[in-house]
């Protein structure tokens, strides 16, 4: 048990969404637009070859001999590219320090009841420590409770839980990077007019921080108006839906803030179809291959960009660190950078976005 105390984000209150538009569903036409949108953007997934992380966002560093441990990490889902890429710092920590990596979580991030089943059996199989990232902050409470009562040091990643239980949070500052990218979007709708949010899953502590983050941002602009707050489920053909409706509802919409990686394949790909890109401007979280397609394309105009590949990475080694008693940090923030078609190619930015050293195709 680490010396110092045990700690966990504790994600902030999100303001009330209000205005929220709801319209017939269009589902089944849209889900199959979506896949046609992967194969036209090529949202292949970047491969998982661990290497050392970015220099400027250098992860914390251990002596590199370690015992044998046993690390389950539990990420919301395993379906996007930001997942993979938590998966191969993880991975790559685990090799440093002789740890042997359980990597399971549930496909999709809502299936919460997935994530307990999972957890649970990292409990009982009396793993060393467990890495996670919450699904549902007041769900996920229990289980934390459960592990840390047994023994088992619980980090959290990414996503926190609603109380202090964890030891350490290791992500971004999400209520600051949402902040960054309204502000960017404010400014390039000429800080007026009408804007719509998709978040993604409420009362997810990520999604939850990130409406707040943007909601701070939008209310230093008085002729600024959040005209729509629809959920995407982190779904890109929900969030193809739920733009269409925005788009249909809102008169004049100048721009929308996407929250996270399917939202803005989805909203992108809607924008692209209706010859809007541009003309309504999109500002979204995360960098796939997809969204950075559609930075280049001009259908998305920044990017709030993170770095899941140090949250495996610390998430493990704090991990061990807890398993051999020494003391950790509280939080540790991951960082943020916005990336627009101006910066694309610095190498700063490259750096960002290609953690495993993997350059751009194209």
């Amino acid at each position: 048990m680490p010396a110092g105390g045990r700690w966990c984000s504790k994600p902030s209150g999100c303001p009330a969404t209000g205005g929220t538009i709801m319209r017939p569903a269009r589902l089944c036409w849209l889900t199959g637009v979506a896949l046609t949108a992967v194969l036209l953007w090529g949202c292949g997934r970047r491969a998982a070859q661990p290497s050392a992380a970015p220099e400027a966002q250098a992860p914390l560093s251990t002596p590199s001999t370690a015992a044998k441990y046993t690390i389950a990490v539990v990420p919301k889902g395993t379906a996007h590219v930001f997942w993979k890429t938590v998966e191969a710092g993880a991975r790559a920590a685990g090799k440093e320090v002789g740890a042997e990596i359980l990597w399971n979580g549930p496909a999709e991030e809502t299936d919460v009841s997935g994530q307990i089943a999972i957890i649970e059996d990292f409990i009982t199989r009396k793993v060393d420590a467990l890495v996670m990232a919450a699904c549902d902050a007041q769900a996920l409470v229990p289980l934390v409770k459960k592990a840390m009562g047994k023994g088992i040091p619980v980090i959290t990643i990414d996503s926190g839980i609603a109380t202090d239980d964890a030891l350490c949070f290791v992500a971004t500052d999400n209520v600051l990077g949402a902040r960054k990218g309204g502000e960017k979007l404010a400014e390039l709708i000429g800080k007026r007019g009408k804007v719509g949010l998709i978040p993604f899953i409420k009362g997810a502590a990520t999604s939850d921080m990130r409406e707040q983050g943007f909601r701070e941002a939008i209310a230093k602009y008085p002729n600024i108006t959040i005209a729509a707050t629809l959920y995407s489920q982190s779904d890109a053909s929900i969030a193809m839906q739920k733009t269409e409706d925005m788009l249909t509802s809102v008169a004049d919409l100048a721009g929308i803030f996407a929250a996270n990686e399917p939202a803005v394949v989805g909203a992108a790909q809607v924008l692209k179809q209706r010859n809007l890109a541009g003309k309504v401007k999109l500002v979204g979280f995360d960098a796939s291959d997809a969204e950075i397609a559609a930075l280049k394309e001009g259908v998305v105009q920044a990017l709030v960009v993170q770095n899941p590949y140090r949250m495996g990475y610390d998430g493990v080694k704090l991990a061990v660190q807890a398993i051999k008693g020494e003391k950790i940090p509280k939080r540790v923030d991951t960082g943020v950078l916005i990336v627009t078609k101006e910066n694309l190619n610095e190498p700063e930015t490259q750096k960002w976005l290609y953690p495993l050293g993997r350059p751009p195709t194209s």
